[in-house]
């Protein structure tokens, strides 16, 4: 990233920079993050620019996803130059299977440290595919997203067919039914269930994802209410299958579940990686609280980011 001011600035942080003596089979540097375990690979393309992957067929992104042959992320997040107004950078979001997606709460929670770690501010704004967001410094460490307001119309989440958002009757396999339907700048179903780890995931995962009542897929949210104030959640993401969070899956199950009347409109929200709390504020935004973590510094190889050696 030549150019780039996000990875200098990590330099207190104890990231070392890649050896130079192998840089000739290096291309572009990146940054490994996560958010309670939902882990991003991110590039900033903001002064050098980085070609769309998607002209290759998500091939590219495949390939660095790969968890055993690539560097291994949920997502590939790309921030970019924008000349939207208030908007620091443009955050582009692709899925681990190549797809593009418009939204990634704990990619924002990531990008929103890391612009306001480049700026010295407590506060950063940037651009995406579903809409403007804007991220602060909170207690402990953590990081605030609003997320904006929960989209709830079906023809916005969006539906195959003009239907009740609080109970989609049509979505039921498996002994599950009737999910919640809600869009947070990407589409989610959440079903409630009295107990979220005997959920085979892995299962009806897939099978809801690519519902025809879901014609641009939707991730899958399995969330058992403990008490008024924290919830039990348990997700598989659109385009990248069973995640250890998922920051948008959180906002949409405080949503559903404050809708339905099974808890108030701030709850902790339970991940396999960690917690999230959610606030559905009374002037309707979404406001997802948690932290961020930076695992380490590195280049793609030119290999890696080559479509000829990724198989389609």
């Amino acid at each position: 990233m030549a150019g780039s001011a996000i990875l200098p600035c990590m330099a207190p942080y104890g990231l070392i920079p890649a050896a130079r003596h192998i840089t000739a089979a290096m291309t572009r540097e990146f940054l490994k993050m996560h958010g309670l375990g939902n882990d991003f690979v991110v590039i900033d393309a903001r002064s050098e620019p980085y070609r769309n992957p998607m002209v290759l067929g998500g091939a590219e992104v495949r390939a660095i996803a790969g968890r055993k042959t690539g560097v291994g992320c949920d997502q590939l997040i790309i921030l970019e130059s924008t000349d939207a107004p208030g908007a620091d950078a443009f955050m582009r979001i692709h899925n681990a299977d190549g797809s593009e997606a418009g939204a990634c709460g704990n990619a924002s929670r990531c990008v929103g440290w890391l612009l306001m770690e480049e700026s010295g501010r407590d506060r950063a704004s940037f651009q995406t595919a579903a809409g403007l967001l804007h991220a602060t410094r909170a207690d402990n460490g953590r990081i605030t997203v609003d997320m904006g307001p929960p989209r709830l119309d079906w023809s916005a989440i969006p539906l195959a067919a003009p239907t009740d958002t609080l109970r989609v009757e049509s979505v039921e396999h498996g002994g599950f039914s009737g999910p919640v339907a809600v869009n947070m700048g990407n589409p989610h179903a959440v079903f409630f269930v009295d107990d979220a780890e005997a959920v085979p995931l892995a299962e009806v995962g897939p099978v809801f994802e690519t519902h025809a009542a879901f014609p641009e897929r939707s991730n899958i949210e399995f969330a058992q209410v403990l008490s008024p104030t924290a919830i039990r959640m348990r997700v598989w993401e659109r385009g990248a299958g069973i995640t250890q969070a998922c920051g948008t899956g959180a906002c949409a199950t405080l949503v559903a579940a404050a809708r339905r009347g099974l808890t108030g409109r701030k709850a902790d929200i339970l991940l396999d990686g960690g917690t999230l709390t959610i606030e559905w504020t009374a002037d309707d935004r979404v406001l997802m609280t948690g932290p961020v973590a930076l695992s380490f510094s590195g280049r793609l190889s030119a290999e890696l980011v080559s479509a000829e050696l990724v198989s389609e």
